[in-house]
């Protein structure tokens, strides 16, 4: 099993920081929580999970030094996966009540649901479909449902930056990608055998 004793969940107040830890330990992980810049400069590998609106998350990130944090580690070359917010986070920009700069590593705009007649938000099993060739969905089949929870979508600047859509009223961008950063609009803690394959997947990155 791969060791994944410095892999840091980013706890900047708006986070389900346990159900990501455990589902982190039911894989074979040892992660630890941390708000402290230095412990996110410093890990492995990083996670940014996000329960939320976007400009109190950036808010948040920025108060405590933890944006600064993030993007040096990135910097670096430590891989990082943002969850559901934490996918949104990763963008340039948001709409989400006023116009929000992200922390722009991924190229892109962060959009509301708008199609008529869907019910906001987006709650519940959906499928995840197109899905690119990358170490991140290995083993993970073309159609697996994943639990979704979100108003907002993201929608990359650069085609080859989408890993795998979604569609709900339209196809959107459900899993994104660019380096050694890689963000997922769905809940892998609550998306069971299916989201389990993807976060050991990310474990498995080296």
């Amino acid at each position: 099993m791969t060791d994944a004793a410095e892999t840091v969940i980013v706890d900047y107040g708006m986070g389900n920081l346990r159900s990501v830890e455990k589902a982190l330990e039911s894989v074979g992980g040892h992660p630890a929580i941390s708000g402290d810049p230095l412990a996110v400069r410093s890990a492995a590998r990083l996670i940014l999970p996000g329960v939320g609106a976007f400009g109190d998350a950036m808010e948040n990130l920025k108060r405590r030094g933890l944006d600064r944090a993030i993007l040096e580690a990135v910097r670096r070359g430590t891989p990082l996966l943002g969850l559901c917010l934490g996918l949104q986070l990763l963008f340039s920009r948001s709409e989400e009540f006023g116009i929000h700069q992200g922390l722009g590593l991924i190229p892109g705009s962060v959009l509301r649901i708008d199609e008529p007649g869907l019910r906001v938000p987006h709650v519940g099993w959906n499928q995840i479909e197109g899905l690119q060739p990358h170490a991140l969905l290995g083993g993970i089949p073309e159609g697996s449902y994943f639990y979704f929870v979100h108003s907002y979508y993201v929608q990359p600047e650069r085609p080859e930056h989408v890993l795998c859509s979604t569609s709900y009223g339209r196809r959107f961008c459900s899993v994104a990608g660019r380096d050694r950063v890689w963000g997922v609009q769905f809940h892998p803690e609550k998306s069971q055998d299916a989201g389990k394959h993807l976060l050991r997947n990310f474990l498995a990155i080296l």
